[in-house]
């Protein structure tokens, strides 16, 4: 058989056979479906990520005017429901955690997660939020599902409960991998409510991502209604133009 023939089916089986292995070992991501325009979901979001969030993780590209100005919230509900490091109104949204402290506590120092909802997905945010588990073996106790091996405890575990993972038999030459999680200790919250939270905090984070979102919505209804107008104005003066043309 021609080398380049057989060479060819190998790399055509192994790409394969990588494809499937990724498919068996990609978790489930569960549908956020955030909506942008329920700014009382979004304002939820910003309060749970500031009590539970802001301590290890910033949103250096954010400032806490421009979150109040955009979700409709004043300057004395901001800094006494959002902020709690000592920083002003006008200061972007730092974590006061040292990254060399993080960075030994953790393994690495919290990411910043301004952008983390257009780098990952909305899906795959509230998926991550959902999906931690008790884990002994790694350094901080716990494990996710959707980020294998994170170094990140779950924030919220207070709110959801402990979960605890309930894992499939293991198949020759691979590790057993989860197959569900189950509740073991509730928390403060349903499960109901719960997704409710993770789903606001997703809205949150996606809103930052994208910050103007409600001014290019605001403008775009100007913008086609502009179009229109101009549109009959054009169709007006094509017909007064043509109207003695034979």
């Amino acid at each position: 058989m021609n080398k380049r023939l057989w060479c060819g089916l190998l790399l055509g089986f192994a790409l394969a056979a990588g494809a499937v292995h990724a498919e068996e070992a990609a978790a489930t991501l569960y549908p956020a479906n955030v909506n942008l325009n329920d700014r009382a979901s979004v304002q939820r979001g910003a309060r749970i990520f500031f009590n539970y969030c802001a301590g290890c993780h910033s949103l250096e590209y954010m400032r806490y005017s421009r979150i109040a100005s955009d979700l409709g919230l004043t300057e004395q509900q901001v800094m006494s429901n959002l902020v709690f490091n000592g920083a002003k109104f006008d200061d972007p949204a730092l974590s006061s955690m040292p990254a060399a402290d993080a960075a030994k506590w953790f393994g690495r120092a919290p990411p910043d997660l301004s952008l983390e909802v257009r780098a990952k997905g909305a899906d795959w945010v509230y998926s991550y939020l959902k999906s931690f588990y008790l884990d002994p073996t790694r350094p901080v106790g716990w494990n996710n599902t959707v980020f294998p091996s994170t170094s990140m405890p779950d924030p919220l575990w207070s709110l959801q409960g402990v979960q605890t993972a309930v894992f499939a038999p293991a198949k020759p030459g691979r590790d057993a991998r989860v197959e569900k999680l189950d509740l073991s200790r509730p928390g403060l919250e349903t499960p109901q409510q719960f997704d409710r939270t993770a789903r606001d905090v997703t809205a949150f984070l996606a809103y930052v991502a994208e910050p103007n979102v409600y001014e290019r919505e605001r403008l775009g209804v100007w913008v086609i209604l502009y179009l229109v107008a101009f549109s009959l104005l054009a169709l007006f003066l094509k017909h007064e133009y043509w109207k003695d043309v034979h």
